[in-house]
């Protein structure tokens, strides 16, 4: 059976949080956390956290094992985007646009 988690309005860019969510895409749950410790970015702690996530999901609505899981869809959405405003030269602003993430990921057992 398969069990999700969604983790909405993450203070970091889609296009970052891709680049780590592509490395775990298909792997076993163990393998997938321990690749995530090993990354030197900022995403890779907020797709870690929905990961275990998604682990702890299974284990208390279903009783699987944990050991047998693996990341059957994972993917990374844009959320809302705050606007905000720098001040620059001769009096002028320019936009500066905060984005936000959500990322869903689905995990399942081995057949």
């Amino acid at each position: 059976m398969e069990s999700r988690a969604v983790s909405r309005h993450l203070r970091i860019a889609p296009q970052k949080a891709r680049l780590v969510v592509d490395l775990i895409r298909g792997k076993n749950v163990g393998e997938a956390l321990n690749i995530l410790e090993f990354v030197p970015k900022k995403g890779a702690r907020m797709v870690a956290k929905t990961l275990k996530s998604a682990v702890a999901n299974a284990e208390n609505t279903q009783s699987v094992d944990v050991d047998r899981l693996y990341v059957k869809h994972i993917s990374v959405g844009a959320g809302s985007t705050w606007k905000r405003s720098t001040q620059r030269a001769q009096g002028r602003a320019t936009p500066i646009r905060k984005r936000t993430s959500h990322i869903m990921i689905v995990v399942d057992e081995h057949a």
